[in-house]
């Protein structure tokens, strides 16, 4: 627990002390909301959601790749493989809930008339699913500028596909469009069951998928080099 414990407290620093990259973090965010603030009320908070979460998958992309370089020495130093991406994505979700506080009282500030408990749902699961998403793209792809192009192309795809249809659920933030729905259109409870239930599982599958990437990479042990005998 204390090495788990250890490793999210690095990945917090290294991304709390870059106040540049946090500052552009909360940007994204907040320009969602202030692009479609003068349309529907619920296409602003939907926007805001999808903002979030794309902010924090941006950070789990680039503090995964950041951490390529360190994770040999701390390999040598005992850590084993869960610690390490567990230990990420603990920091990823705690910093996700700082980005989002404010962008919980925005709404509010704004005079939103929405159902605040669904609005705390939609953050947490976007910011539950988001960590572990970036940290995936982060995993599989070593160079940033493919991750955040995929990245990129998924928060497009989000943003136009028709919730309603089928192929919508395959989306990694459906989850949030439907918490959205029941706490800005005040519609059945089936909504926010519904959305709850792709997060936790969206969640689970993406962590899961994380440890296995994660796990095989991290045991090549690539750190290793075997000298020829004389």
């Amino acid at each position: 627990m204390n090495r788990l414990v250890t490793v999210a407290e690095m990945t917090v620093r290294e991304l709390l002390r870059r106040r540049g990259v946090l500052l552009l973090l909360l940007l994204m965010p907040l320009t969602f909301y202030l692009i479609r603030r003068d349309a529907y009320l619920g296409q602003s908070v939907r926007s805001l959601l999808l903002g979030v979460g794309w902010a924090v998958s941006t950070a789990a992309l680039f503090a995964t790749t950041a951490a390529r370089e360190l994770e040999p020495r701390l390999r040598l130093a005992g850590y084993r493989p869960h610690h390490l991406y567990l230990g990420r994505v603990l920091g990823l979700w705690t910093v996700g809930l700082i980005i989002s506080v404010p962008f919980f009282l925005l709404p509010m500030i704004d005079g939103a008339e929405l159902r605040y408990g669904g609005l705390a749902a939609a953050l947490l699961c976007s910011v539950a699913v988001a960590a572990p998403f970036g940290m995936l793209i982060g995993t599989l792809l070593p160079r940033e500028m493919e991750g955040t192009l995929l990245l990129l192309t998924v928060v497009t795809v989000q943003m136009l596909i028709d919730p309603a249809g089928s192929g919508a659920k395959l989306t990694p933030f459906w989850s949030t469009r439907e918490i959205a729905t029941w706490a800005v259109d005040h519609t059945d409870q089936g909504y926010l069951s519904r959305g709850v239930l792709h997060g936790l599982v969206v969640t689970a599958l993406l962590v899961v998928g994380v440890a296995a990437v994660a796990s095989i990479r991290l045991r090549r042990r690539r750190h290793l080099r075997h000298l020829p005998v004389g």
